[in-house]
C-alpha cells in the first residue's frame, strides 16, 4: 500500500467539513477546526476553488460552499449505483431464460470491473464474482467497451501497455487487439473463447446511456461443455436483447 498524500488529505477533510452544519465555512472556521496553518489553509481552499470543488458565496465575501464539481462526482456516483441495481435486475431475467452465468461490467482504464452477477444453476458454472475486476482485453465485456471507445481515446489507453496473458488463449499483441476490436465494432456483440478462463467462452453487448454513450456491457459466460456455434448465435441474440433492456432503463431511446 502506498503512502498518503498529505495535501490530498487535507483537501479531503476540508471537503467533508461541509457535510456538516449549514453547509457553508470560512476560512477562519476551517483552521480552527482541522487545527491547519492558516497559509495552508488559504492554499488549499484557493485550489479547491479554482477546480470548482468549491465556491465563494457572493453575498457573503470570505465564506465558501460546496462547487458544481462535486456534484458531477455525486451525480456520476449515483448512475453508476443505478446502473448495479438495474443491471442485477437485467441479469437476473437474461439468467433466467437461459440459465448461464450473467455478468454487467463497466470499464476503468484498460480493466473491467463486474457491477452486477447471477449464476447458473447447472452444476458446471463460472465461478466469479462481483466486484471483480479483470483485464479488458481478455474478456468479452472489455472488449465490447474498449471497441465502444473513440479512436483517441482508445489509442490514448492502449499506448504503451502491456498485455500479460490470463490463459495460452488470451490475446497479447497489440495489432491483434485492434482487429479484434474492429470485428467487435462490425458485429456488435463481443465472443471470446478461453480467453480469461480455459474452460469458459463468453458474449458481450453494449449498454447504453440516456445521451447513448456506452456504459456499461452485459455478458453471458458458458463452460465449454455446453458451448457450440449455434448456442453462440442464440446468446448473442440474447445478450444484445438484455443489454438493449438496461439500456432502456438507464434512459437510452435510441436504436
Amino acid at each position: 500500500m502506498g503512502r498518503l498524500v498529505p495535501a490530498v488529505t487535507r483537501s479531503l477533510d476540508i471537503l467533508e467539513l461541509f457535510l456538516e452544519g449549514d453547509g457553508t465555512l470560512s476560512a477562519p472556521e476551517v483552521t480552527r477546526r482541522l487545527q491547519l496553518p492558516r497559509t495552508t489553509v488559504h492554499e488549499l481552499l484557493t485550489t479547491l476553488a479554482a477546480r470548482s470543488y468549491l465556491v465563494q458565496i457572493p453575498d457573503q465575501p470570505g465564506r465558501y460552499r460546496l462547487g458544481v464539481r462535486t456534484y458531477q462526482l455525486g451525480s456520476r456516483y449515483a448512475e453508476q449505483l443505478d446502473l448495479a441495481a438495474e443491471g442485477q435486475q437485467v441479469a437476473r431475467e437474461v439468467a433466467e431464460t437461459c440459465d448461464e452465468t450473467v455478468h454487467v461490467a463497466i470499464l476503468e482504464d484498460t480493466d473491467v470491473i463486474y457491477i452486477a452477477k447471477v449464476d447458473s444453476t447447472h452444476a458446471v458454472r463460472m465461478v466469479s464474482a462481483a466486484g471483480r475486476r479483470l483485464p479488458a482485453h481478455c474478456t468479452s465485456v472489455g472488449k465490447m467497451l474498449l471497441a465502444s471507445l473513440p479512436q483517441p481515446e482508445l489509442e490514448a489507453r492502449l499506448k504503451g501497455r502491456e498485455f500479460t496473458a490470463m490463459t495460452p488463449a488470451s490475446i497479447t499483441d497489440p495489432d491483434e487487439l485492434v482487429a479484434a476490436l474492429a470485428a467487435v465494432r462490425e458485429r456488435g456483440v463481443a465472443v471470446e473463447h478461453r480467453e480469461s478462463n480455459p474452460d469458459v467462452s463468453c458474449v458481450a453487448a453494449p449498454v447504453r446511456d440516456s445521451a447513448g454513450r456506452v456504459v456499461a456491457a452485459l455478458s453471458i459466460s458458458v463452460p465449454m461443455i455446453r458451448w457450440s456455434e449455434e448456442r453462440e448465435r442464440e446468446l448473442a441474440e440474447l445478450a444484445a436483447k438484455g443489454a438493449g433492456d438496461l439500456s432502456v432503463r438507464l434512459g437510452h431511446r435510441g436504436a
